[in-house]
């Protein structure tokens, strides 16, 4: 009986609410056991950075704000199987000589970080040698005016195995980012309104991004130095500046694209310098580029797509790029199916004349509806020869479905 009675009280919470046996969060997690939960009850908590240096859950009741007061980050995790749930992290204040994250967690395993609220924070969550860390359901809002002058919303330095699912990411430098990152899987998120990137990787092999949207950011999603990766469902859309650009591809290999969606961009999808690259049942709606392939893109394969509604649907800087295209569906099409099997007679050749000249004479846009443009993509589709020959799809698509496709 006496055994049973310690153990409930080891599994109690301790409570965090002035006036009480734990007037501060700190002195509730010096107090706490391997495997306790300390409840932080409502209230605007201002106190020295917090050091969790065991095993603990740390659990905000609706209402619970940690205030940085502009000064400092405000939860460090410094040992494995941490929890931090339901907080408000609020006000860590900027940094110019320091990555200050309201929510720090290094060189831990297994860390939960969930359904926690950030706000005016400069770094939100910053995963540093992390492994096995789980970053699902919170909520990021800041509003920032450089991007010196703040963060990422979520950053991973050096981890392995990471879960970044159902998050809300909105007004940082970038909404993930993720550098010597392997094994990571970010799923389900909204990252809007991001100054730089909805998402930013880089030297992260071994990884998947499902079912994200990415919109109205700087531009939307940057893989770069990286090789097997898997993106697939994704939404990249609204992404428009001068450089903007809903997915950029450099200096990779092995990338697979499947159901996504690239919707009002500037440029779509760019590939530059990108290998064994796997377009396959992607929707490409009213970008003003479609797809730019640079000459660096090689072994590349673009099937059973669907573009519609873009200004250019395909524009290359070199008349020799390494690109299969095979069962697109063109708007732009002119072919005819005369025996009815759903796929065109006479091959598709996506790339127009005037796109070719623009890439060369930025400035050559502003002729884009006049009646010589016109005339000049008519002779090129009847004659082509000075846009690349192996741009082609032999076999394109009469319908919009796209099979697979959500």
């Amino acid at each position: 009986m006496l055994l049973t009675t310690l153990l409930l009280a080891l599994q109690a919470p301790l409570v965090v609410t002035p006036g009480g046996v734990y007037p501060t969060i700190a002195a509730a997690v010096a107090a706490a056991p391997d495997g306790g939960t300390v409840r932080v009850t409502r209230g605007v908590w201002r106190e020295p950075t917090i050091r969790l240096e065991r095993p603990i859950r740390l659990l905000g009741e609706p209402g619970a704000v940690l205030d940085g007061e502009g000064a400092r980050e405000l939860v460090v995790i410094l040992a494995p199987d941490v929890t931090v749930e339901g907080l408000t992290f609020r006000n860590t204040g900027n940094s110019y000589h320091e990555d200050r994250a309201a929510l720090h967690a290094d060189e831990v395993v297994g860390c939960v970080i969930v359904r926690n609220r950030f706000e005016d924070t400069f770094f939100a969550i910053y995963l540093s040698r992390t492994t096995s860390c789980i970053v699902r359901e919170n909520v990021v809002i800041g509003h920032p005016t450089t991007e010196s002058a703040t963060g990422n919303a979520v950053h991973s330095w050096g981890s392995r195995e990471l879960r970044i699912e159902g998050n809300r990411l909105e007004g940082h430098r970038d909404g993930v980012y993720l550098e010597f990152t392997r094994h990571a899987t970010v799923i389900d998120n909204h990252s809007t309104k991001n100054l730089r990137y909805g998402l930013h990787f880089m030297y992260s092999d071994s990884s998947s991004y499902t079912g994200n949207e990415f919109r109205g950011n700087g531009s939307g999603v940057a893989v770069m130095y990286s090789h097997d990766v898997q993106m697939v469902n994704n939404r990249f859309l609204d992404n428009r500046g001068a450089t903007a650009y809903g997915l950029l591809l450099k200096e990779i290999a092995d990338v697979h694209l499947t159901g996504n969606e690239f919707g009002n961009n500037t440029t779509g999808l760019l590939a530059d310098g990108a290998e064994r690259v796997q377009v396959r049942d992607n929707r490409f709606t009213r970008n003003g580029w479609a797809i730019r392939l640079l000459a660096s893109t090689s072994d590349g394969v673009f099937a059973n797509n669907t573009f519609s509604g873009n200004s250019f649907d395909v524009a290359v800087n070199s008349r020799t790029v390494g690109a299969e295209f095979a069962g697109n569906f063109w708007d732009s099409y002119r072919g005819w199916d005369l025996d009815h099997d759903g796929t065109g007679d006479v091959p598709h050749h996506p790339v127009r004349l005037f796109g070719t000249l623009v890439e060369r004479a930025p400035a050559a846009l502003t002729l884009q509806r006049s009646l010589f443009v016109r005339a000049l993509d008519a002779a090129e589709r009847v004659l082509p020869v000075l846009t690349p020959r192996q741009v082609v799809d032999n076999a394109p698509r009469m319908t919009r479905d796209a099979g697979r496709m959500p």
